[in-house]
């Protein structure tokens, strides 16, 4: 699907902005200005104009917040926050020195903090005890009866953030009587930043803490959680549930059986390059982040190091092991896992479904970017019949 560039990159990353204008974290006449300003392919262009929007929107919100205006501010501060995730999206050749990536990263965070304190049921801003140290995380409860609910914990993937994981997925859970507990694990958002936590493959060792630490929740319904995971975080959630069994279902957001053959892959492609993948990193946007990406959150300092690692994210011989009802998406046009879900569907002996997205109903992007609602209303109808019975 071609949203305002021809590059497949911007495109998506365009439609992944705009498309949480669904849960107030986007106005689609501000993506379109912005992106008007960007050349294709120019990333510093791309990084200072979604700055540039996102503080301009911010300085909209502060100046609510100081008048008492409650919802303006909160809406506005939602939009910064996106904005601001979108401007650092692209800088990640060397983020541990730029200082330009940290400063937008801390204004994504802080701006979401501040909207988070204005949902009518303020989010509680949470450190999850893990290995010695402590994971961010938030809880958004549907409210504040105190009542037990069922609760979705949630994950994000290769690039997603604490923040952003409120526009993905818990904005639409709320509106539908599930409460969230969502947080950064190693390798995402902040851990890696502040904390140099990177990706590990036995993703359990994450999850279980965080289930221990959803169970002295008061409002968690502990015979009603549900564990999901998006993008990379489809086989995150996947290994985690093969392991971890007190959680009462499992969505994948999209499945992923194997995350090594993603990578070798594009070192397939690389070899068919003159100059090989130096070359091609330097040529295409999506190769050159998908490799500067990894290497800073999975803590190598090669390709091949990464392909190494990346040797232990496969599902072979432990699907099998998953024995809550799961929840398999496919996205019809998925331009990084595209023809994993079925396959990881196959290995699944639990109950299970598949729910494959397509193109002409405008949700066969990854993850289906640009198809929030329609992917959350088949998400949760789903899980609404899966947890009655």
């Amino acid at each position: 699907m071609k949203f305002l560039y021809d590059d497949e990159s911007f495109s998506f990353e365009a439609l992944r902005a705009a498309g949480y204008a669904a849960y107030a974290g986007a106005d689609l006449g501000e993506v379109l200005v912005t992106c008007r300003q960007i050349p294709e392919g120019d990333e510093e262009a791309w990084s200072a104009q979604w700055a540039a929007t996102a503080a301009r929107i911010e300085r909209t919100g502060r100046d609510a917040l100081a008048a008492g205006h409650r919802v303006s501010a909160r809406e506005a501060l939602l939009r910064a926050s996106n904005y601001y995730r979108t401007a650092d999206f692209y800088r990640r050749e060397d983020p541990a020195n730029d200082a330009e990536s940290a400063r937008l990263a801390k204004a994504s965070q802080q701006t979401f903090a501040d909207a988070a304190a204005l949902l009518d049921t303020p989010a509680r801003a949470l450190r999850i005890p893990y290995e010695g140290t402590t994971l961010p995380g938030y809880l958004f409860l549907v409210d504040d009866s105190g009542t037990p609910r069922p609760t979705l914990i949630y994950h994000g993937g290769y690039d997603s953030t604490l923040e952003e994981n409120y526009f993905a997925l818990a904005a639409g859970a709320l509106r539908r009587g599930y409460n969230v507990l969502t947080f950064d694990g190693p390798g995402q958002g902040s851990t890696v930043r502040d904390q140099g936590l990177h990706f590990r493959y036995d993703w359990e060792a994450v999850v279980t803490p965080v289930v221990d630490f959803a169970l002295t929740v008061p409002e968690a319904d502990p015979e009603q959680l549900v564990l999901v995971g998006t993008s990379l975080g489809g086989y995150l959630a996947a290994r985690a549930a093969a392991f971890e069994h007190r959680i009462a279902a499992c969505v994948l957001h999209d499945g992923v059986d194997d995350f090594h053959e993603i990578l070798a892959s594009l070192a397939s492609r690389a070899a068919s390059v003159p100059g090989g993948l130096d070359a091609l990193v330097a040529q295409n946007v999506s190769a050159r982040w998908v490799v500067h990406n990894g290497l800073w959150t999975m803590g190598v300092s090669s390709y091949g190091e990464m392909l190494k690692a990346a040797e232990a994210y496969t599902m072979a011989g432990i699907a099998d092991r998953i024995t809550c009802p799961t929840l398999v998406l496919d996205a019809e046009n998925d331009q990084f896992f595209k023809g994993q879900p079925p396959r990881l569907f196959e290995a699944l002996t639990c109950q299970k479904a598949l729910i494959t997205f397509r193109e002409d109903e405008g949700a066969g992007e990854h993850c289906h970017e640009g198809a929030a609602l329609l992917f959350h209303q088949r998400t949760f109808d789903w899980l609404d019949t899966v947890l009655a019975s």
